[in-house]
């Protein structure tokens, strides 16, 4: 009885197996596109030729956000004929000395940085070794602040300034007396 029951539920299975594999037709194939009514394009004259021309080599002769070496070594010879600009003991204000200093090649320096508009100078402010540390610092920020504002006023671009503070870490001189100690009183100009 069991093996009757198992042949007819196989030959159940076998024919439902059979019935469901039929194949199914496939379907249409899709319409063919409709012809394209595109006209060939018209030639391009001479001025429309010309104005591509133009937008290709502006593309791959786009000017540089960045100074190449030479440049670079142009602004550093700037640098290096503007003095540093130098201050009274405990002073922040911009002296006569320290604006002619300033004045010398702004405004060169001006005309070529602006020609790069990622490339920054810093500022640095220096103090003499009197003082605590943490005075120094602040009175440093204050001549790097007031040397920037001044330089912005001779038309050298503010966004392109940075300024920093050493107070008395970085001085030029070592020795423990008023000659050596105004050097060290100073805002000094470099390159990022």
């Amino acid at each position: 009885m069991q093996s009757r029951l198992l042949a007819g539920l196989s030959v159940a299975m076998l024919s439902l197996m059979i019935g469901g594999c039929s194949k199914k037709a496939p379907p249409p194939p899709p319409p063919p596109p409709a012809p394209s009514a595109q006209a060939s394009p018209a030639p391009a004259t001479p001025a429309v030729r010309q104005t591509n021309q133009r937008r290709e080599q502006t593309a791959t002769s786009a000017p540089s956000r960045m100074p190449d070496a030479a440049t670079r070594a142009r602004i550093q010879d700037l640098l290096n004929r503007i003095q540093d600009a130098y201050f009274d003991y405990d002073k922040h204000d911009i002296r006569p000395d320290a604006e002619a200093a300033l004045q010398k090649d702004a405004q060169t320096l001006a005309e070529i940085i602006r020609q790069y508009p990622d490339f920054k100078l810093t500022v640095e402010g220096h103090c003499d070794e009197r003082g605590s540390e943490e005075y120094n610092l602040a009175l440093g920020d204050e001549r790097a602040q007031t040397a920037k504002k001044y330089l912005a006023n001779l038309g050298v671009p503010a966004d392109q300034l940075k300024t920093v503070s050493y107070g008395k870490e970085r001085p030029v001189c070592s020795d423990h007396d008023e000659a050596c100690w105004q050097k060290n009183r100073r805002a000094h100009i470099t390159q990022d």
